[in-house]
């Protein structure tokens, strides 16, 4: 049996119990020690500097990065300790925008927290910061660069757990910034509106897009008849914000509060989950007996559809042609339940409460637009809702619970579950199971499909044959996936796929929480919620069955389709101008454009780019042609693509591409 170690901390023995560093094994102890930059799921980046400790013999060292040693002697807030930390955070503060009661991270704010903990009242340092302006173009996130503290937290978010590194450190020295490539917008790169960048982000740098004054503003408006819809993971996350515990249900308070502020209907996301299962187990069903491409992804997720489309353009008809369950709420409110209630569409406003800042990227999709009538006019975060109970000076925590309005407050278990990892691959596999075998399906769990590991894979027998199925959360793990997909190492019949690490529970929208077990709490929440419901099979919803009935005809069918689903098409990963590789002063020269986005690089596009420029050099071409790196010619399953003048090539190689220069230079020079 090994001995146990042990690591003095302040005079005391604290046991090594697989602790990573001292940081974590000092919190064991009850001690709080301050951070920034460190984030557990992240890499230890050790920057900030405000998790120093006195090590006897070793002197300050930074007890996020220094592994715990049997026999070492820590001590957590000595003198030098202290003063290195104050110092620390008047150099952050010298150089931060400090309006912080007009800040939206106000009274969340790390910086504003341990400045006050530490006892920081002063600042002695000059500011050498020129203020930039802010970055708002993003439909789903806020960056304003002159709260950045330089911690990191976003980069490595962004990069590790996402797989995407729209944000990085540019520059050196006192000039070090951190912002998109290029020093472009956000909305103007290959971010995908996930926002987990947000929830790690300690300040006010990074925060999700509000829309709370358009809302109360159609709030106001008598002419509107405004209806609201709540997303699965929301209620069992809000509460946090006025003192509940993680996972506790909140739905009736929260469906009370709606309705004080003056909703005119308060209904359930889970509704037209249940909706999306029906029609997507249809669409799985069909596709396991055609020739449409397996395996099927799923496509409720805004986030994960963006990825595809910037980095994975050809595996485009793998997605779920389904809209989401907001998206198919919006279009049941507008189209079916505003002409019940005898209101024009283009006088119905709909808003969506969500955990997830990409939902308000993907309101705005042209494809979500009707008869120039956007589905869903306006989306609010958990986070925003918890604002507006406030600003609303309502009393969260004494309401008296209210129901949610009918038809479209109706739900399974099936439709609740939605909002955790696996949840969406249950709830379909709960509706293909009956459709399939001809049986009632006597016990509703698949437990297989459940956990918290990134990627999880399972096989079911469905009518005597073995279906394989994954379940993947965070966008690093979906690359690589992809990657062991296209190389045909791995071979699935059906994928879940969300962006946000364990699913739309820690969605970026929902309260920011620093308890290791909030996800978990959240979790157990939902499932919870679904064991409590009578009916936990999307089938079985009576109302579903009703709308079926009397508006949208058969599941998969022509009205259905026209109302429920859509299409998905390839997507530039970066915004903006084409970067010149042979320079050019004249305004006459044949113009070559190469694609060097992820399909085509991947092709050779950039091998091929560099064998035109040196083959334009070569022949002293340069005052004649000026060729140029682009981003996009929206043909990414035929790359390379390249165009010469008004001439595009697709699948081009270096001798199309050299002849096909060639001719176009002396079809000039003749005049052609």
């Amino acid at each position: 049996m090994d001995q146990v170690k042990y690591v003095h901390i302040d005079g005391r023995p604290v046991p090594i119990e697989g602790e990573k560093n001292l940081l974590d094994l000092i919190r064991k102890t009850g001690i709080e020690i301050p951070t920034f930059c460190y984030v557990s799921e992240l890499s230890v980046y050790g920057a900030c500097r405000m998790c120093m400790v006195e090590i006897e013999g070793r002197g300050l060292q930074t007890s996020c990065s220094t592994p715990p040693e049997e026999g070492l002697k820590v001590r957590t807030n000595t003198e030098s300790v202290r003063q290195i930390r104050k110092v620390a955070l008047e150099l952050i503060l010298a150089n931060h925008e400090r309006e912080c009661t007009t800040c939206v991270k106000s009274t969340s704010c790390k910086l504003q927290d341990l400045s006050k903990k530490l006892g920081v009242d002063k600042v002695r340092f000059r500011s050498i910061q020129k203020p930039v302006p802010l970055d708002d173009g993003n439909p789903s996130i806020v960056r304003n660069p002159n709260k950045c503290i330089l911690c990191g937290d976003c980069v490595r978010m962004c990069e590790e757990v996402q797989g995407i590194g729209a944000i990085d450190f540019a520059y050196r020295g006192h000039d070090v910034v951190v912002q998109p490539a290029f020093g472009k917008s956000l909305d103007d790169v290959q971010c995908v509106y996930c926002g987990q960048c947000t929830r790690v982000c300690p300040t006010g740098a990074l925060t999700p897009k509000s829309e709370i004054d358009v809302v109360c503003k159609a709030l106001q408006d008598p002419k509107k008849t405004v209806v609201v819809q709540i997303a699965p993971a929301v209620r069992v996350a809000l509460g946090e914000s006025f003192g509940y515990q993680a996972g506790e249900l909140t739905t009736g308070q929260i469906v009370a509060a709606l309705k004080m502020m003056g909703f005119r209907k308060v209904f359930d996301t889970c509704f037209s989950a249940d909706l999306t299962i029906l029609e997507e187990g249809n669409e799985f069903i069909k596709r396991l007996s055609s020739d449409l491409p397996l395996p099927m992804f799923t496509s409720c997720c805004p986030s994960w559809v963006k990825y595809v489309e910037q980095h994975h353009p050809d595996l485009i008809p793998h997605l779920s042609t389904c809209r989401s369950p907001q998206q198919m709420f919006g279009s049941m409110a507008k189209n079916v339940f505003a002409p019940e209630l005898g209101i024009k569409k283009e006088d119905m406003v709909v808003v969506s409460i969500m955990p997830c800042t990409a939902k308000k990227f993907e309101a705005k999709r042209p494809e979500f637009v009707t008869d120039g009538a956007v589905d869903v006019d306006h989306v609010i975060t958990t986070q925003e809702l918890a604002q507006m109970i406030n600003e609303h000076g309502i009393q969260f925590r004494g309401l008296k619970p209210e129901s949610l309005d009918m038809p479209m407050g109706f739900k399974t278990g099936a439709g609740v579950i939605f909002g955790n990892t696996g949840g969406v691959m249950e709830a379909t596999l709960r509706y293909v199971y009956e459709k399939v075998e001809k049986k009632t399906l006597e016990n509703p769990d698949f437990h297989e499909v459940r956990g918290e590991a990134g990627i999880r894979e399972a096989e079911v027998q469905l009518a005597g044959k073995t279906y394989k199925l994954a379940v993947i959360h965070s966008l690093a793990n979906a690359k690589a996936i992809m990657a062991k997909i296209k190389s045909g190492e791995k071979k699935y019949h059906f994928i879940e796929f969300m962006a946000c690490p364990a699913g739309c529970i820690n969605g970026a929208g929902q309260p920011v929480s620093f308890d290791p077990g909030y996800r978990r709490n959240r979790t157990k929440g939902l499932y919870e919620a679904d064991k409590m419901l009578q009916l936990h099979k999307s089938q079985d919803n009576p109302y579903l069955k009703e709308l079926y009935a009397a508006t949208l005809g058969e599941v998969g069918g022509v009205k259905a389709h026209h109302l429920l689903h859509t299409h998905y098409k390839a997507r530039r990963r970066m915004k903006g101008k084409s970067m010149v590789i042979v320079d050019s002063k004249a305004d006459d020269k044949l113009e070559v454009r190469v694609c060097v986005g992820t399909s085509c690089y991947l092709r050779g596009s950039q091998d091929l780019l560099h064998h035109l420029a040196r083959h334009v050099a070569d022949k002293g071409l340069q005052g004649q042609v000026q060729v140029k790196a682009t981003f996009c010619f929206e043909k990414c399953d035929k790359g390379p693509t390249i165009k010469i003048g008004d001439k595009k090539i697709s699948h081009c190689n270096m001798a199309q591409a050299t002849a096909a220069l060639d001719q176009a230079i002396e079809a000039r020079l003749a005049g052609v």
